[in-house]
């Protein structure tokens, strides 16, 4: 059972709203010839409506596997999700259910015959969304990312962080309601993570998407997040559930602040224990 810890650091308040998205019990599993692998097992969770969610954990718990059932990418094994109180049945998801969400992949995943514009533009297409409104969201989105200059570019000529930021926004266009990302920012330097990690930040003060945030970097979870599930491994489980109690708007000075690294401290302590026992 995960472990609540808004009681061992600070409180984030209690939500009174009606989660905007909802785990219950869910488990995958993946069959192969040899044997079956439990990706996650009995994960429960719930996110409001404007939270900023991290989902934290090592490398192989599950944490992209959670988002891609969300997304209907795959689905679970048993178990039950719900969006706006609506569940998601895999496979059978409603358009409209599905353009809700914006999901933020690992790479950009840019078409590189396309112009970032264009890029930017193909969830319009996929929605059937079309007329001068949209376009204004197009343009309203470029200049936000700082991509104007580049807007006729092709992905070969723009640098790593202009194409993760294209991806971002991309997920933006159609004004989905929830973001799915998917350690979006993780191939990418640190000093150009902590760049969009900022960037980030200042579009969900400006628009209060309600944002899973999944990374294995303990330093951008608390940055990030209202709030951090911890993920172990083998099979991938939620361990703790912890409230990120710190002023907004967050900057880098932040790190630096004792109450910061107290956070930090404490999740890196706890993933370490989690692999620890793994061990024994």
């Amino acid at each position: 059972m995960a472990q609540k810890m808004s009681q061992l650091i600070g409180s984030g308040g209690d939500h009174v709203q009606d989660p905007k998205i909802k785990l219950v019990d869910v488990t995958k599993v993946f069959k192969t010839r040899s044997k079956d692998i439990v990706a996650v097992r009995d994960v429960n969770m719930e996110v409001h409506p404007g939270d900023f969610v991290a989902i934290l954990g090592p490398s192989g718990c599950g944490k992209s596997t959670i988002i891609r059932m969300l997304n209907d990418i795959i689905q679970p094994s048993s178990g039950e999700m719900y969006i706006d109180g609506q569940e998601i049945v895999g496979g059978k998801t409603s358009k409209e259910l599905m353009k809700k969400m914006g999901f933020i992949f690992q790479q950009p995943n840019l078409f590189p015959w396309l112009t970032v514009r264009q890029n930017v533009s193909l969830p319009l297409k996929v929605f059937g969304l079309q007329g001068k409104e949209w376009e204004q969201n197009v343009d309203r989105l470029i200049e936000m990312a700082g991509l104007k200059e580049y807007e006729h570019a092709y992905p070969a000529e723009i640098s790593g962080g202009m194409m993760q930021k294209a991806g971002v926004i991309r997920a933006m266009v159609h004004e989905p309601e929830i973001l799915l990302m998917d350690e979006p920012f993780g191939a990418l330097d640190e000093i150009t993570r902590e760049q969009l990690d900022l960037e980030l930040l200042a579009i969900w003060e400006q628009t209060r998407k309600t944002i899973i945030f999944i990374t294995h970097e303990v330093e951008e979870a608390v940055l990030l997040a209202s709030r951090v599930y911890v993920m172990a491994t083998n099979p991938g489980r939620i361990v703790a559930e912890v409230e990120i109690d710190l002023p907004r708007p967050r900057t880098l000075e932040m790190i630096e602040h004792e109450r910061f690294i107290t956070y930090e401290m404490e999740l890196t302590s706890m993933i370490g224990k989690v692999e620890l026992r793994h061990i024994k």
